[in-house]
C-alpha cells in the first residue's frame, strides 16, 4: 500500500499532461500514408503523351475525414502532371488510358502502460470478509504509457492503349505506413513524435530534439528528371525547372517562345542586307535585257 501512496504521490509531483482532440493527428497520418504511397510512382515512362485517368475504381472508397478519394485522385493527377503527361477531360481525346485502385487506406491505434494496470482485485477480496467495508478499485499506475497511430496506404495504377487495348505501363504494388506517437514518462508529455512530425517535441512548449527521416520521389534512370511528390516545384513549359530565379513574374518558370528573325522586329543586319543585294539584282535584270536587245538590232 505505501508502493501505490509513493507512486501517485510521485506522478502528481512530476505532472500530468492530456491531448484532448486527435482530429488533426488522425487527418495527417492518413494523408502522410497517402503521400508516400503517391510519391513513388514514377509516371514519366508515359511523358509528352495525351493521357486519361480512370478514377471509377477509386471514387468508392471512403477515407478518414477529408482524406477520402478526392485527396488520393488529386494527389495521382499532380503526380503524371509532374512527369509530363497531357491530361484530358475525356478518353475519346486520349492515346492512353490510366486506371488507379486503392487497396488499403486505413488507421490503427495502440496503446501500451508501463505500470499497474487498472483492477478490482482488493474489491473482490474485501467482500469475501463478513463485515468488512468496501474498498475501491485500485486505479491505473502508470510509470511510463505510449500511445501510437498508425495509418497505411496501398495505391497502385496502370497503363494501356486506349484503341489496341495493349499494356503500357504498371506502377507495382506497394503499400506505405505513417506513424503519430505520444509518450508519457512518470505524468509528463506528450513527447509527441512519428513520421508526420520533423522533430520530437513535448507538447504545448518549443521543446524539440531528433531529426526526420529524409523523404522524395523515386529517382530513376529517365531523360526527365524526377520531380518530388512533396516539395515545391516549378515547370517551365511542362518541364520541371530547379534553377535560381528571382522575384515577381521569374517566379513563374515559364517565357513566351521567341519569334524568328524574319517575322517583324529588328531582325540580323547580315539577312537584311542579302534581301536588299537581291532586290537591286531583280531591278538590273530587265535593264540589261534591252540593252541586250538593242546591240542585235
Amino acid at each position: 500500500m505505501a508502493l501505490i501512496l509513493i507512486s501517485v504521490l510521485s506522478v502528481g509531483i512530476c505532472g500530468c499532461g492530456t491531448t484532448r482532440e486527435n482530429v488533426a493527428t488522425s487527418q495527417l497520418v492518413t494523408s502522410e500514408a497517402v503521400d508516400l504511397s503517391i510519391q513513388h510512382m514514377d509516371f514519366r515512362p508515359l511523358s509528352g503523351r495525351t493521357v486519361y485517368f480512370d478514377s471509377g475504381y477509386i471514387r468508392a472508397v471512403k477515407g478518414d475525414g477529408i482524406v477520402n478519394s478526392d485527396y488520393v485522385i488529386s494527389g495521382l493527377r499532380q503526380q503524371m502532371l509532374a512527369a509530363g503527361c497531357l491530361l484530358q477531360d475525356s478518353a475519346q481525346d486520349a492515346e492512353i488510358i490510366i486506371e488507379g485502385r486503392i487497396g488499403t487506406l486505413g488507421a490503427d491505434n495502440h496503446m501500451v502502460t508501463y505500470g499497474i494496470p487498472e483492477n478490482n482485485s482488493l474489491t473482490s477480496a474485501a467482500s469475501l470478509l463478513p463485515n468488512s467495508p468496501s474498498l475501491p478499485a485500485l486505479p491505473e499506475i502508470a510509470f511510463a504509457k505510449r500511445e501510437a497511430r498508425e495509418a497505411a496506404a496501398k495505391i497502385a495504377a496502370f497503363a494501356y492503349d486506349r484503341e489496341t487495348r495493349q499494356p503500357l505501363w504498371q506502377s507495382g504494388v506497394r503499400h506505405s505506413v505513417a506513424t503519430a506517437k505520444s509518450t508519457w514518462v512518470m505524468g509528463i508529455g506528450p513527447f509527441q513524435g512519428g513520421s508526420i512530425r520533423d522533430k520530437t517535441k513535448l507538447a504545448g512548449s518549443g521543446f524539440r530534439f531528433g531529426r526526420r527521416s529524409a523523404t522524395g520521389s523515386t529517382n530513376q534512370s529517365n531523360d526527365r528528371p524526377a520531380v518530388d511528390y512533396t516539395a515545391e516545384t516549378r515547370f517551365n513549359q511542362g518541364w520541371p525547372d530547379f534553377s535560381d530565379v528571382g522575384h515577381g513574374a521569374e517566379m513563374i518558370a515559364s517565357s513566351p517562345v521567341e519569334k524568328p528573325d524574319n517575322q517583324g522586329g529588328d531582325g540580323d543586319p547580315a539577312a537584311e542586307n542579302a534581301g536588299e543585294q537581291a532586290a537591286e539584282k531583280v531591278a538590273e535584270a530587265p535593264a540589261s535585257d534591252s540593252a541586250e536587245k538593242t546591240k542585235q538590232r
